[in-house]
């Protein structure tokens, strides 16, 4: 990754956790041409630890935005270490959010926000901001959110 997207990181004070490990058989990030793309991500603590429950009955929409922001958090761990040190990203294309949510929760676009936001925080809200959908359904090992994402890498 960039030095600047390291610096942007370190200058909103932002500390990432640390990558998780494939939990099947997939690749945490596939980079094909200018494009990088990011298997779907759990909110992973700092400890290392996982952000668990339902949204609707476990959560409120709150504490799940944050969960949705932690990861953005997370991802941003698996690009800086699985990507080579030599991408720049310029921009978020495409982002899918998964809600693990009651059938009564509603709130799925506010919730993917928290990542949306942090995504515009770094990327600027011309570049942080892709397109995106936001849906719920249920997750694996109960994590809150699950978040995929694509974004296009400077030639």
């Amino acid at each position: 990754m960039s030095q600047q997207l390291k610096s942007r990181i370190e200058s909103l004070g932002l500390v990432l956790p640390p990558a998780p490990k494939p939990a099947g058989v997939y690749k945490p990030i596939l980079i094909l041409d200018n494009h990088l793309y990011v298997s779907g991500q759990g909110p992973v603590l700092n400890d290392g630890g996982l952000i668990e429950g339902k949204v609707g009955s476990d959560l409120n929409k709150d504490e799940a935005k944050h969960a949705a922001r932690q990861v953005g958090l997370t991802m941003l761990s698996s690009i800086v270490t699985h990507a080579p040190s030599s991408i720049t990203i310029k921009r978020v294309i495409k982002v899918l959010g998964m809600v693990n949510a009651t059938p009564e929760f509603r709130n799925h676009p506010y919730v993917i926000n928290g990542f949306s936001e942090l995504m515009a925080d770094i990327f600027g809200t011309e570049n942080g901001i892709g397109v995106r959908s936001a849906v719920g359904m249920s997750l694996p090992d109960n994590i809150a959110v699950e978040i995929e994402a694509m974004f296009l890498l400077e030639p």
